[in-house]
Formats: structure tokens, C-alpha cells, sequence
């Protein structure tokens, strides 16, 4: 249990998802990495280059900063606390519940980055220089995929989770067989006594 706890620090070093842009008038595809307090850039420039393109057709620029990057790191930080104390008082009912609650914090996010995904891409300037619209007439979108990969336009948008989301899992998955290794342990317990 310990090690699972442990493990979901990781996402404070490694990127959480990946958003990459390919077109051919970009020879290298531009991309940016979202940890869990930043987005960076995949390469030098590529978050100013996607905000400058996507101006033209009147998404939002791409934010310095979000109220989740302050929510996101305090609700590690908490739940790496809650996981040692349980790992700690040595109670495998309690890694159950440690792994339900990571399980729908972690919904709650792709959730949250679904909602601002849709935002990004369908809140578009009424006055931007390029309008596009669907075959039915309505105004096309320009969401990125939530996972996988997606034509929009001349771009194919990528969208997949990163070292710091495998590392999450990892942490997630350890807390249940902790769980199931103490059960078993609990019965062994249980029959010899």
C-alpha cells in the first residue's frame, strides 16, 4: 500500500497527457505536455504556434495557468498522505477504499480536462478571421479527441496519457492488490486461529 501511495508522487516529475498536432505545413508535428500544475511545450514555441493558429478561427488561447493546477497537486498531496496513514494502521479494507476514492478523483479529472477540451473547442469568437462550418450548416468544432486520435481540418490531433498517468494507475492498481495480498493474509489469519 505504501508503494502505491508513493508511486502517485511521480506525477509531480512526469507529464500527465500529451496533445500532439499534425499538418503538413508543420514538418514537425507541434504538441504540448500537461502535467498536473503546467502545460509545456512538446518543442520550443509550439503552445505560442497553436495559440497564434487557433486565433484564426477563434478558440481560446491556451492559458498560462488554470484553477486546477492549484487543485490538482493539493488533492495528490492529500490522498499520498491518506494512502500512508491507511498503509500505516495496516487495514486492507482501507486500501479498498483508498483505490475507490483514486479511482473517482481520477474520473473526476478526465471528466474536468473532457469539459475544458469541449470548451476549447466549441466556444469559438463570433469575429474570428476564418469560419468553418459542418455539412449541416452549423459551426464546426474543433475539440481534440479526450484519448486517441482525430482529423480536424487538415490537422490529425493526438491525445494520450503520459508517464505521469501510467504512474497513477500503477499507484492505483497496488493499493487493490495490497488490498486482496491483506484479505488473503486476514483469512490465513482467520483459519489458524
Amino acid at each position: 500500500m505504501i508503494a502505491g501511495a508513493v508511486v502517485t508522487l511521480a506525477l509531480f516529475i512526469f507529464p500527465l497527457w500529451k496533445i500532439t498536432l499534425e499538418a503538413p505545413q508543420y514538418p514537425t508535428p507541434l504538441g504540448m505536455y500537461i502535467y498536473i500544475n503546467d502545460f509545456a511545450d512538446a518543442n520550443p514555441h509550439d503552445i505560442k504556434n497553436i495559440n497564434i493558429m487557433n486565433h484564426y478561427v477563434g478558440m481560446q488561447y491556451i492559458p498560462e495557468a488554470i484553477p486546477e493546477f492549484k487543485i490538482f497537486p493539493a488533492g495528490i498531496l492529500i490522498t499520498f498522505a491518506l494512502g500512508i496513514l491507511i498503509a500505516i494502521k495496516g487495514n486492507h479494507k482501507w486500501y479498498l477504499g483508498w483505490f475507490i476514492l483514486m479511482v473517482l478523483l481520477s474520473s473526476a479529472g478526465i471528466y474536468d480536462f473532457y469539459l475544458w477540451e469541449h470548451d476549447y473547442g466549441h466556444n469559438l469568437d463570433p469575429k474570428a478571421i476564418m469560419k468553418f462550418t459542418n455539412p449541416d450548416g452549423t459551426v464546426m468544432g474543433f475539440q481534440p479527441p479526450l484519448f486517441g486520435s482525430k482529423n480536424i481540418l487538415n490537422f490529425t490531433a493526438h491525445s494520450y496519457p503520459q508517464l505521469g498517468a501510467y504512474f497513477l494507475a500503477l499507484g492505483i492498481a497496488l493499493s487493490l492488490v495490497a488490498f486482496y495480498v491483506g484479505r488473503k493474509e486476514k483469512r490465513a489469519q482467520n483459519e489458524t486461529a
